[in-house]
């Protein structure tokens, strides 16, 4: 399979990662920045490619070189990378590849990073560059009813406040389609069968995801362990959710060697310190019915080795039973973040461009 040097060299850069932090020479998410950041594009003879602001918010766009008949779609990319790294560079490739092959015009976000700027403010300034982009969108020989607005990881959580948030706005055009690629959707229960099954899978662990999201909020990292056993949700909010949240309503296929938690002990004061992760605006999976019913046109793609497979399978079928039609395509090789390799030839993975073309194929149905 091609690709071994990528997980090599990724999975040294993340121990050093931990290394560098505890000698003290510097933090731990300032480092995975700087190797998330990847290499520098070359030009590209297909595309021109600016960097403005929308309303403030930085923002790179790709425009087709080749002139047009009618005005083109266009597609706003939320990156990936936990809210704490990424960037329009990190994603650089990917945005190319989708506005040449699907002859669109693509908007990437380049929204500023936690926890030096605080949640909210990467979801809202993923909101304000949207609401722009369908403001403006004729500017730039774009239908502003042929909008499709698309994430990985944690930009997949981006992409759906954004469009829970818009769905019932009538003062702006509305979104068309979303795309979620491994998409993060809920912080309450961090027990479903991915997150066992992939407890310790590279790049992005069980562990691990409950320390990003602490990094995120800027919390106290000694919440994690409490939050990983469930400690952090009352009974109350449990007995709520259980009809979105729930193993069961996932397909006996996916849980092989699953094991129901043991009950824990709910911890008020674990409670307190993480209210924000009750929130839809964090935990998408969370929105009533009368705001997931209005949602567009839905792709999901899943990976098999991705602790986040579960959120979705869950928003799946919660978007299914209010009636929106999704496409869902489950990716049995793929990983957590495997998109991130796609465009660097060997040191890519086969389903990385998997990945890619799945949302290339139905962006192009719009």
């Amino acid at each position: 399979m091609a690709g071994p040097p990528a997980w090599l060299f990724a999975l040294s850069s993340f121990r050093q990662a931990k290394n560098l932090k505890h000698l003290g020479i510097v933090g731990e998410h300032t480092f995975i920045r700087l190797i998330t950041e990847g290499l520098p594009a070359c030009r590209d003879s297909q595309l021109f490619i600016k960097d403005l602001h929308f309303d403030g918010v930085p923002v790179r766009i790709y425009l087709p070189r080749e002139p047009s008949a009618s005005k083109r779609r266009g597609v706003i990319f939320f990156h990936g990378g936990c809210g704490i790294f990424g960037s329009i560079r990190s994603h650089e490739r990917i945005c190319r590849y989708i506005a040449r092959k699907s002859d669109s015009v693509v908007v990437s976000v380049g929204y500023h990073l936690a926890p030096e700027h605080k949640y909210p403010a990467q979801t809202l300034e993923c909101l304000t560059a949207t609401v722009h982009f369908l403001k403006t969108a004729e500017t730039y020989g774009v239908d502003p009813a042929r909008i499709i607005v698309c994430g990985d990881s944690v930009g997949g959580a981006y992409t759906a406040s954004v469009c829970q948030e818009l769905g019932h706005r009538t003062d702006i055009t509305k979104i068309c389609a979303q795309v979620l690629i491994y998409p993060f959707l809920q912080a309450l229960n961090f027990n479903l069968p991915s997150y066992q099954q992939n407890a310790a899978v590279a790049f992005l662990s069980r562990e691990r995801t409950v320390h990003f999201i602490l990094k995120y909020l800027d919390k106290d990292c000694s919440l994690k362990e409490p939050i990983l056993a469930g400690s952090h949700v009352p009974e109350s909010i449990n007995l709520k959710y259980r009809k979105w949240i729930n193993p069961d309503l996932i397909s006996d296929v996916f849980k092989p060697g699953y094991k129901p938690p043991l009950p824990t002990l709910f911890l008020p004061q674990v409670h307190e310190e993480v209210q924000e992760l009750f929130e839809p605006w964090f935990s998408p999976l969370l929105a009533e019915d009368a705001v997931v019913c209005p949602l567009p046109d839905t792709c999901i793609v899943t990976c098999e080795h991705d602790v986040l497979r579960d959120d979705g399978l869950l928003y799946k079928k919660r978007l299914e039973d209010n009636n929106v039609r999704v496409t869902w395509h489950h990716v049995e090789k793929g990983f957590h973040s495997v998109m991130g390799f796609f465009g660097y030839g060997i040191f890519s993975f086969p389903s990385s461009s998997t990945i890619v073309n799945h949302a290339v194929d139905f962006i192009k149905g719009y």
